[in-house]
């Protein structure tokens, strides 16, 4: 990875897409110190503090939620926007057309997701000022839009802002701008580590044995998110006037997790929303109740967690893998897999692997996502990354890397005679 780096400094093109990158995410990081007029930011850290689902906003955010900057809301309503397109795909036939219609196809659906986000942010915005009017300093309808208008422009900044990485930096922006504010708590991490060793909390075995499970918990996520069953697939040979067209053999990939990291946010966006909620009315019965049944450091509380991964797991890549499709596009072309006949037979033997990939992959996200509470239980040590954290970290870590490999590889090619 350093000799990559290394030589990817050396290209001065390349070099200047990273250069641009890095001073983006500087841009980034200064706008989460500008806080969102008439807010009391001490209220906000008491909520954080009580309610989980506001603790994993302010991960995301990279600390602007605790803050209560203008970009409190990160980049969350576009990924929101972007998950309900895609969903949109399979149950309106209109977006299906477009997202097979190719480039042109997709810019509609980019400026779609534009307008969702918009929108989306809007009323995200209009939820968190009277969600948390208790922190308003002055509460009227004027500083509600205001605060609102505020949030609003702030992702609409981190969009454009995501976007112009993508187009001049390097590696997907949107990704990189929730890597960066998930990575920007490491430090404050490290120091309070340090600060429970000298205060005698913890010792240095424990620490040990902490770093090394956060590795091996590394190299898992690697290992899945790289891992993939490659289904040979063999195209049959075409005459066409005095060319012969096909013959020739691949595979079709098949990812472990095909999901990624969006079972995990359904799943805990369901579990925390109640004991957050709860966390509003400490005096109330009902209330009390409620925190008490989702505390995530009961069992049950990590098994309902565990399942509604798996759920959620197999209910995403059905709608965004159709072994159908695959089947048919394969029939259109002359391909086949060998042994079994075209049409149905393919697609059936498709999803079967599929299923049995994604039950793999289900089973992973679970122990991943219900990990961290295990070690914060056997360790005594606060944990800043999440399994879902992880999973964003080392999922954009790979594939910037991998996008930066492939503009090695343009520029670095041996000729013929070589």
């Amino acid at each position: 990875m350093i000799e990559v780096l290394r030589s990817a400094w050396k290209l001065g093109d390349l070099r200047k897409k990273i250069i641009f990158t890095l001073l983006m995410m500087v841009v980034f990081r200064i706008g989460v110190h500008i806080p969102v007029p008439g807010i009391n930011t001490q209220v906000i850290e008491n909520l954080i503090a009580k309610g989980q689902l506001l603790g994993f906003f302010d991960i995301i955010s990279g600390g602007a939620f605790k803050k209560f900057s203008v970009f409190a809301m990160s980049i969350t309503p576009y990924i929101n926007a972007s998950i309900i397109i895609q969903l949109l795909t399979v149950v309106i036939p209109y977006f299906e057309r477009l997202s097979k219609e190719g480039v042109e196809g997709r810019k509609k659906m980019t400026q779609y997701i534009r307008y969702g986000t918009i929108i989306l942010g809007f009323i995200q915005a209009i939820g968190i000022s009277f969600g948390l009017r208790s922190a308003v300093i002055n509460p009227s309808l004027g500083t509600t839009l205001i605060i609102a208008l505020s949030l609003t422009a702030g992702t609409a900044f981190l969009m454009w802002l995501g976007e112009l990485i993508t187009d001049k930096g390097i590696g997907n922006g949107i990704s990189l701008i929730i890597f960066a504010g998930i990575v920007s708590r490491l430090p404050s991490g490290i120091v309070t580590v340090f600060e429970y060793l000298k205060a005698g909390t913890t010792n240095i075995f424990v620490v040990l044995l902490f770093g090394a499970v956060a590795l091996a918990v590394i190299a898992a996520i690697v290992a899945i998110q790289e891992g993939q069953r490659r289904i040979p697939v063999q195209y049959a040979k075409r005459v066409v006037g005095r060319k012969v067209y096909g013959g020739q053999s691949t595979h079709i990939p098949i990812k472990v997790n095909q999901a990624g990291v969006i079972p995990i946010i359904f799943a805990i966006s369901i579990m925390m929303f109640p004991g957050t909620i709860a966390s509003w009315f400490p005096a109330n019965s009902v209330a009390m109740w409620i925190t008490k049944v989702f505390n995530f450091q009961t069992v049950w509380y990590n098994i309902i967690y565990g399942l509604l991964i798996v759920f959620f797991t197999y209910f995403y890549t059905a709608i965004t893998f159709n072994p159908n499709d695959v089947a048919d596009n394969m029939k259109k072309y002359g391909g086949f897999i060998p042994g079994l006949r075209p049409g149905r037979p393919t697609a059936e033997y498709i999803a079967k692997v599929s299923n049995r990939l994604t039950l793999a992959g289900a089973v992973f996200l679970a122990l991943i996502a219900v990990l961290p509470s295990s070690l914060m239980s056997l360790t005594g040590l606060p944990l800043y990354f999440g399994g879902t954290s992880l999973l964003i970290v080392v999922g954009v870590a790979l594939d910037t890397m991998k996008q930066i490999e492939s503009n090695l590889l343009m520029r670095h090619y041996q000729g013929f005679l070589k």
